[in-house]
């Protein structure tokens, strides 16, 4: 379930804002680190080629990261209508795993307005806490 969606408005240049949205579905549930990540991945054309994980930890949380860009195809649920590729998209991921349950972050959009709030992205995830 969507629990917060951030609009991240454009940087000099883009033309449509970006979007940070934050997932929780509870204990057990969202699907698997990886299955996350390659789904992510795999709404860029080539994404795995530019794609980046990380992992490292939070106030003792384990928090898996990627940075993919490229052409974006991940627009929309299952209820959108088809929608053609975006070039020039970036995707900041950030899986934290906690007690709870698993928080998902993912914030999209244009390169450049992605590239000039990524330190704000950052501050976001680490403000998270058990």
């Amino acid at each position: 379930m969507r629990a917060a969606t951030y609009t991240v408005p454009a940087a000099p240049g883009d033309h449509e804002d970006g979007e940070c949205a934050v997932y929780f579905f509870g204990p057990g549930q969202g699907g698997t680190v990886d299955a996350n990540l390659t789904r992510w991945i795999g709404q860029f054309q080539g994404g795995e080629k530019t794609a980046k994980t990380g992992k490292r930890s939070i106030l003792g949380l384990n928090v898996t990261t990627v940075d993919v860009s490229g052409s974006y195809t991940g627009m929309g649920g299952p209820m959108a209508q088809s929608q053609s590729a975006k070039p020039g998209y970036r995707l900041l991921g950030a899986i934290v795993e906690a007690p709870q349950g698993s928080v998902f972050f993912k914030f999209t959009g244009p390169a450049k307005t992605v590239a000039a709030n990524q330190k704000k992205f950052d501050e976001m995830l680490n403000s998270v806490a058990p």
